[in-house]
């Protein structure tokens, strides 16, 4: 259902933009900023030119929030988009990308952990501080 043209009845159940942006947590107005800029394909619209989703676009919009909610710049969406669109000849390419994005993914987990680790520490520490001046926790002399 990518053509933009209006539906058959007989098509598969379909979603309105509301139900998606219910269903992702995407705006309407993202929605469309996704079609326009690429990252989802035209999607059918009913005769009165509304837009209807059908389950494949609701995975597809799935799978690139999962991209963007893990740092892949929007460029790059659009790269693995148009690359997707072109179909199975990209499949190379688009496994390349992915790899490449995971291993990034991986060093900022990394990272995080390490910063949470650090966190944790001055944590600890300022809570003994706060422990030593308890009233009645202080030696006196």
């Amino acid at each position: 259902m990518t053509s933009g043209e209006p539906l058959a009845p007989e098509r598969e159940p379909t979603l309105t933009i509301a139900q998606v942006a219910e269903r992702t947590g995407l705006t309407h107005d993202t929605l469309r900023y996704y079609e326009k800029a690429g990252l989802i394909e035209r999607v059918g619209r009913t005769v009165g030119n509304q837009r209807r989703y059908a389950a494949a676009d609701l995975a597809w919009l799935e799978f690139l929030l999962r991209l963007r909610e893990t740092g892949m710049p929007i460029a790059d969406m659009q790269r693995f988009a148009r690359l997707r669109a072109r179909g199975d000849t990209t499949v190379g390419d688009r496994l390349a990308m992915l790899r490449a994005h995971r291993a990034e993914l991986a060093d900022h987990i990394r990272a995080l952990r390490r910063n949470a680790a650090a966190l944790d520490d001055k944590i600890d520490h300022y809570e003994r501080l706060l422990e030593q001046r308890q009233p009645g926790t202080e030696e006196r002399e």
